[in-house]
C-alpha cells in the first residue's frame, strides 16, 4: 500500500491539494555548448533514461540551495531591482575551493518579493549577469514551507526539541508538509531547466530541501549528486517521532553523497537508516559507503571552514583598526569575553548568562576585572519561544548588572543590534576569551572566525603599532553539543547545562599560562587556516566525483512510487529470465542439474506458513518424473523438516542445513562426511553464544545438527550489530585451532564445519553426476539469500571444470532485483513457480519416442551399474 504521505504524490507537485496558483515558466532554454540548445524543451522522458547531450566546455557545477547567494533592493528612483553578490553567503566563497575555469549555476529563492509581473525579467537578469536561476515560490507557499514546516518542524526537531505540548512547538500539519514537498519539486523544476545531466553535478544544501533529490533522480537516474546538511541531525529516538520520517530518508538515501559536520550526525542517520529502513553500512577504504538498491551512497564527514581572505580583509580595514583602539580604551586594565549568537532558544544565551552570574559570585576578584560583550545577531524566526528567549535574556542582563556593577562598570554589555562587520571584527580581535555556548547547534563559525582574527594580518599590526613576531594567543570555552567542538582539540569543553563547570572554565581560560594560551591558539590556527570554506567544498566535490565513477557501468532502473522512488543499479548483463529462453534451452538439452532454495524461493518467505503448497508439489513432482532431470532443493533448513514436508516427491533430492546432509532421494539414506566426533567444538561455542543471548534482549540460538546460530534480529538494531561483532571476534578467538568457520550473515553469527556451505553441496551433487557418466549440459540454480550467492558462485565455476566434456548451459537466476553473482532475476516467488511450471509442462510435452528412448536409456545405465 502506498503510504498517506506519498499516495497524492502528483497532487502535491500540481499543488491541486494547497490551491496555489502554478508559477510561471520564466526561463529560457539554456544553451549548454555553444551552437547546441538542450533538448530539456520538450516533455519528461521516461526515468529509466537520461538526456544525452555533448560535453560541456567547461566543468560545472549547480548549486542548489533555500536562498541565493544575492543581496536585492530595489532602486528608488527608476523603480528597477538591482542584485549584488552577497560575499558573506557560504554558497559564493565555496568556489575557492575550485578554478577559475569551472562554472557554478546557482538555483534558489529570492530574500524580496518580487511581483509576478517582474518575475520574468529579473530571472532573465539573473541568468545573464549572476548565473543565477531564481525560483519563485507563491507568498502562501513560501510561509507554510519555509516558516511552517521547515522552521516550526525540522528546525526544532533537528535541534532535539520534541512538540510534547501545544505551547512549545507545533504539532505534526500534513498541510506544511505538502507545501514543503511542492516547493522541492519547484526547485527540481529550476534544476531541470538548467541541468545537463551527464556533465553536470549537482550540490543541495541544508534540511529545506531534503526531498529534491527524489524528484531529481526520478527525472535522471544517473544524475551526480551530493547533499550537505548544515544541521545536526539528531539521534534516531528523536527523528523517529517525525511522521514523515522515511520520505525525507530516502529521499537523502537518492545522493551519491551526503555530508554532515561531525561523526556524531552521521551516525544518527546511519542509526535511522539501520532502524527504518533496514539498510547496513560499512566502510569502504576508509569510506562509509550504504548499499541502497545496487547504489553506494558515501558518508562524508567534514565540518564547513571560513573564508580566511574576506575575514582578513576586514581585519585590514581602517575602521577595523579605529574600533579596536576604542575597545582598548574603554576597557583598558579588564579581561573581555566575547559571545556572538543569534537570538534563539538553542544559543544557550541565558545559560552563559546565568554561568557569568555564578563566576561572579565564585570568583569575588574577578569583579570589576572582568566583562562579557554579549552581541546578539536578529532572530532568523519568530514565535513564542524567541520572544521568551529575548526577554530573559534581557532581565538577567539587568539583575547581573545591577549586582555587581558599579558607576562606570557594566559586568554584562548586551549589543542588540545590526552590528557592522568591521566592528564585530574588532571585538573578535580584542576579546581575551571567547565563549559559545550554544545547547545545540550545526556549525558554529564563531570560534573560528575568533582564531583567525586574534592572529590578525600585517596590515592590523601597522595599524595597532604591534611587533609582527609578538606572540599571539586567544582561549576558548566551547559547548561539546556544536558541530565545531570535535575540531577545536585545544578548547575548553564544557557542558552548557552544568553552569558551575563553565564558569570554572571561564576562570582557567582568563589564569591560563601564556605560554599554553599561546600553544592551543597555533594548533587551532593551523587548523583553521589549513581547513578553510574552499578545502571543505574541493574535498566534498573530489568525493562525489568518486561516489559518481560507476554511474555509466551499471543498468538503471527506477522503481517505487511517489517520495518512496529509487533507482536500482545492477549489472549491465543482469537481466529477467525469460521462460521462453530457458524452456527452449531446456528441450534441447539432454541431462539437467536444477538446484532450488526453499525459503523465499519456492515458498515466500513472508509467509507464516512455511510447507509447501499443493503448486510447489505438484511442479516438483513433474520436474522429478523427468529422467533428464537431477533436482535439488538445497536449504538452510533441517533434514527433518524437509524430507517431510517434501515427502511426496519421490525422486528429489535434499541438501540440507547448506549441504551438512545430502539424500538423493526419498529411498536413499541420508549422506554426510562429517562424524560427531567433529561436533566436540559445540561444547565450547554452546556457552560463549548463551553468555550474549542473555546479555542481549532479543536475540536467540539455534540449534542444528551442522551449526549453532545466534539470531539478533529482534534485538536493538545497533546493540545487536555491535555484540555480533564482538562474538565473532570472541568466537574466532576460541575457536581458532578448530576445524570450523565462524560467518556473520544478515543478523545471524553462525559456526559451522568447515568445507559446509550450499556452493560445495552443489559441487558434490555436480561431481557424482560426472562421476556417473552423466555430466550435466545445462544447469539451473535458483535462490534469493546470500547463502544462495555460493551456489552461482559454485555452478559459474563448472564452466571452467576440466572434467566436463563440454560447458553446460548455465542459468544462475537470484529471487527479486538485487545486486547477485547471478545474471538472472526473477521477481518473486510466483515468478519462480510460473518459471518451473513451464519446464514441467516441457518435459509432459516430450514425443512418446523421445519417451520410449529416455526409458531405454535409463535402463541400460541402470543395467551397467548393476555389472
Amino acid at each position: 500500500m502506498v503510504s498517506r504521505s506519498c499516495a497524492n504524490f502528483i497532487d502535491l507537485a500540481s499543488w491541486d491539494l494547497l490551491d496555489f496558483p502554478q508559477t510561471q515558466r520564466a526561463l529560457p532554454r539554456v544553451m549548454t555548448v555553444p551552437g547546441i540548445i538542450s533538448e530539456l524543451d520538450g516533455g519528461y522522458s521516461d526515468g529509466s533514461s537520461d538526456v544525452n547531450s555533448s560535453s560541456s566546455s567547461r566543468e560545472r557545477k549547480i548549486i542548489v540551495a533555500n536562498m541565493l547567494p544575492l543581496q536585492a533592493k530595489r532602486d528608488t528612483e527608476s523603480g528597477q531591482w538591482c542584485f549584488s553578490w552577497d560575499e558573506d553567503s557560504l554558497l559564493l566563497q565555496l568556489r575557492d575551493g575550485f578554478s577559475s575555469d569551472t562554472e557554478f549555476v546557482y538555483i534558489g529563492s529570492l530574500n524580496a518579493d518580487i511581483g509576478t509581473s517582474e518575475q520574468e525579467e529579473v530571472s532573465h537578469k539573473l541568468l545573464l549577469d549572476f548565473n543565477c536561476v531564481p525560483t519563485f515560490l507563491p507568498k502562501e507557499m513560501q510561509e507554510k514551507f519555509y516558516l511552517g514546516f521547515c522552521k516550526h518542524h525540522l528546525w526544532p526537531l533537528f535541534h532535539y526539541m520534541l512538540p510534547m505540548f501545544p505551547d512549545h512547538g507545533d504539532r505534526f500539519d500534513r498541510r506544511l508538509w505538502q507545501a514543503y514537498v511542492s516547493a522541492n519539486k519547484i526547485f527540481s523544476d529550476r534544476v531541470m531547466e538548467v541541468i545537463n545531466p551527464e556533465e553536470d553535478y549537482v550540490w543541495i544544501h541544508d534540511y529545506h530541501l531534503m526531498v529534491l533529490p527524489t524528484f531529481l533522480r526520478k527525472r535522471f537516474n544517473r544524475i551526480k549528486l551530493g547533499f550537505f546538511l548544515h544541521s545536526p541531525f539528531p539521534s534516531s529516538e528523536i527523528y523517529r517521532t517525525l511522521p514523515v520520517r522515511d520520505d525525507l530518508l530516502r529521499g537523502l538515501l537518492n545522493c551519491d553523497l551526503i555530508g554532515f559536520h561531525t561523526f556524531d550526525y552521521a551516525r544518527h542517520f546511519l542509526s535511522c537508516c539501520s532502524r527504518m529502513l533496514g539498510l547496513d553500512y560499512e566502510s569502504k577504504r576508509g569510506h562509509i559507503g550504504l548499499d541502497y538498491f545496487g547504489r553506494t551512497v558515501f558518508i562524508k564527514i567534514l565540518p564547513v571552514g571560513i573564508h580566511m581572505g574576506r575575514l582578513e580583509s576586514v581585519l585590514n580595514l581602517p575602521s577595523t583598526a579605529a574600533k579596536m583602539k576604542e575597545i582598548q580604551e574603554q576597557f583598558k586594565g579588564k579581561k573581555l569575553i566575547l559571545g556572538v549568537d543569534d537570538m534563539d532558544i538553542f544559543k544557550g544565551i541565558s545559560l552563559k548568562l546565568i554561568a557569568m552570574e555564578r563566576l561572579f559570585e565564585t570568583y569575588w576578584h574577578m569583579r570589576g576585572k572582568l566583562v562579557l560583550i554579549q552581541i546578539v545577531n536578529p532572530a532568523r524566526a519568530t514565535g513564542k519561544d524567541v520572544e521568551e528567549a529575548k526577554r530573559e535574556t534581557y532581565s538577567t542582563v539587568k539583575r547581573i548588572n545591577e549586582r555587581y556593577g558599579s558607576a562606570g562598570y557594566q559586568p554584562v554589555i548586551l549589543i542588540d543590534r545590526l552590528v557592522p562587520r568591521y566592528e564585530k571584527t574588532a571585538y573578535y580581535a580584542m576579546a581575551d576569551c571567547c565563549l559559545v555556548n550554544a545547547v545545540r547547534d550545526g556549525m558554529n563559525l564563531v570560534p573560528y572566525k575568533y582564531i583567525i582574527c586574534r592572529q590578525g594580518t600585517p596590515g592590523m599590526d601597522k595599524a595597532m603599532g604591534i611587533s609582527h613576531d609578538s606572540p599571539r594567543t586567544s582561549m576558548l570555552v566551547v559547548s561539546e553539543f556544536i558541530g565545531c567542538s570535535p575540531s577545536l582539540s585545544g578548547a575548553i569543553r564544557v557542558n552548557p547545562w552544568d553552569v558551575d563547570a563553565v564558569s570554572e572554565a571561564v576562570n582557567l581560560a582568563l589564569t591560563m599560562g601564556e605560554t599554553e594560551k599561546r600553544l592551543r591558539h597555533e594548533k587551532h590556527y593551523h587548523y583553521v587556516s589549513t581547513h578553510d570554506v574552499g578545502y571543505w567544498a574541493k574535498s566534498f566535490m573530489q568525493d562525489l566525483e568518486r561516489a559518481c565513477r560507476e554511474h555509466y557501468n551499471k543498468r538503471c532502473w527506477g522503481i517505487g512510487f511517489g517520495l518512496s522512488f529509487r533507482v536500482l543499479s545492477l549489472s549491465p548483463s543482469f537481466r529477467k529470465l525469460s521462460i521462453d529462453h530457458i524452456v527452449s534451452t531446456y528441450r534441447t538439452t539432454q541431462r539437467r542439474a536444477i538446484f532450488l532454495d526453499y525459503d523465499g524461493t519456492l515458498v515466500p518467505e513472508s509467509s507464516i506458513i512455511k510447507t509447501p503448497n499443493a503448486e510447489v508439489l505438484s511442479v516438483l513432482k513433474s520436474l522429478c518424473g523427468d529422467p533428464k532431470n537431477t533436482v535439488f532443493v538445497v536449504s538452510g533448513r533441517g533434514w527433518e523438516s524437509l524430507s517431510d514436508w517434501l515427502s511426496p516427491c519421490e525422486n528429489l533430492g535434499i541438501a540440507a542445513e547448506h549441504g551438512y546432509f545430502i539424500r538423493w532421494s526419498s529411498k536413499r539414506e541420508w549422506e554426510t562426511c562429517y562424524s560427531s566426533a567433529e561436533a566436540e567444538w559445540k561444547t565450547m561455542v554452546e556457552p560463549v553464544m548463551r553468555s550474549y543471548m542473555d546479555a542481549t534482549d532479543g536475540s536467540t540460538i539455534e540449534f542444528k545438527e551442522s551449526a549453532l546460530v545466534w539470531h539478533h534480529q529482534e534485538a536493538d538494531p545497533d546493540f545487536g550489530a555491535c555484540q555480533a561483532k564482538e562474538l565473532l571476534d570472541h568466537l574466532e578467538s576460541v575457536l581458532a585451532n578448530e576445524p570450523v568457520v565462524v560467518k556473520r550473515g544478515q543478523h545471524i553469527v553462525e559456526v559451522k564445519p568447515q568445507g559446509v556451505s550450499k556452493g560445495l553441496a552443489v559441487e558434490k551433487v555436480i561431481h557424482r553426476m560426472v562421476e556417473d557418466g552423466n555430466p550435466p549440459d545445462m544447469v539451473m540454480c535458483i535462490g534469493d539469500d546470500r547463502s544462495d550467492e555460493d551456489m552461482f558462485e559454485s555452478i559459474l565455476s563448472t564452466v571452467t571444470n576440466p572434467d566436463l566434456p563440454m560447458p553446460p548451459e548455465i542459468f544462475a537466476c537470484t529471487v527479486g532485483r538485487k545486486p547477485s553473482k547471478a545474471k538472472y532475476f526473477l521477481d518473486d516467488v510466483s515468478d519462480v513457480l510460473k518459471l518451473l511450471g513451464g519446464l514441467a509442462a516441457a518435459s509432459s510435452s516430450r514425443k512418446p519416442e523421445d519417451q520410449q528412448q529416455s526409458s531405454s536409456l535409463h535402463t541400460q545405465v541402470a543395467f551397467e551399474s548393476i555389472i
